[in-house]
């Protein structure tokens, strides 16, 4: 296979897998790893490091939405980002050190939860009625929106320190396998913080370009994105 055959077939797939990961929820990056190592046979560090790539890419593209609707809580997603940029670096450095077996175990590991998560968040709720959260009434997380069918939505937020601890291990999975997190923050804010499923969304989608752009830096300075794979990846995502 020639260089330019190479750099069209991963643009190719990479669309693919972008279009169905947005069909899913899940966002192309959870998808393209397994092709590119599967079907490419490519480094899973490498396969990786593009994934990150295209998270940073996607995100920021979705970013201007979600100022615009005002969906998301951007107070939420910055508290929980303290947590979820700490997990994202530790994660980077974890996926210098584990060996490659164990990423590809991890990563199945993963993807089988969040499969399970996907049937699960047809029924997903609000958990029951939690006490008030001092550390969410003093940083005013609390939020609303405008839904189409509800017309004005609000909610309280509380939980924040539970919210703060599946937050960082979102981050350690989003820095070793260069995947969104979303499976986890979701139900986190939904579950736990009770943040309505829209805003939970929103806000999780809002947050994985930056926590993707921590652990981006960590690769780079080891030399595990390749322009090569990653440059097509981040284009056929979008």
């Amino acid at each position: 296979m020639t260089p330019l055959e190479f750099l069209l077939l991963v643009f190719s797939l990479s669309v693919g897998a972008g279009m169905f990961g947005a069909l899913l929820g899940l966002g192309g990056g959870i998808i393209i790893i397994p092709v590119l190592t599967l079907l490419l046979k490519v480094d899973i560090r490498y396969a990786i490091g593009a994934s990150i790539v295209s998270v940073i890419a996607t995100s920021s593209g979705a970013a201007a939405t979600y100022v615009k609707e005002r969906m998301a809580n951007f107070r939420v997603a910055m508290f929980l980002e303290v947590a979820t940029t700490a997990g994202a670096l530790t994660g980077a450095y974890l996926a210098g050190v584990v060996s490659r077996k164990w990423l590809y175990i991890i990563f199945s590991l993963v993807m089988g939860y969040t499969a399970l998560m996907m049937f699960r968040n047809r029924s997903m709720g609000t958990a029951a009625e939690a006490p008030p959260d001092c550390l969410a009434d003093r940083l005013r997380l609390h939020g609303s929106y405008q839904d189409p069918f509800f017309g004005q939505v609000s909610y309280r937020v509380t939980r924040t320190r539970i919210g703060l601890g599946i937050s960082y291990i979102a981050g350690v999975l989003s820095g070793l396998l260069g995947i969104g997190g979303g499976p986890l923050k979701v139900p986190a804010m939904n579950l736990a913080m009770q943040l309505p499923i829209k805003a939970a969304s929103a806000t999780s989608n809002f947050m994985i370009g930056i926590t993707a752009a921590t652990s981006a830096g960590v690769y780079f300075s080891r030399g595990d994105i390749n322009p090569f794979v990653a440059a097509p990846v981040a284009v056929g995502v979008l």
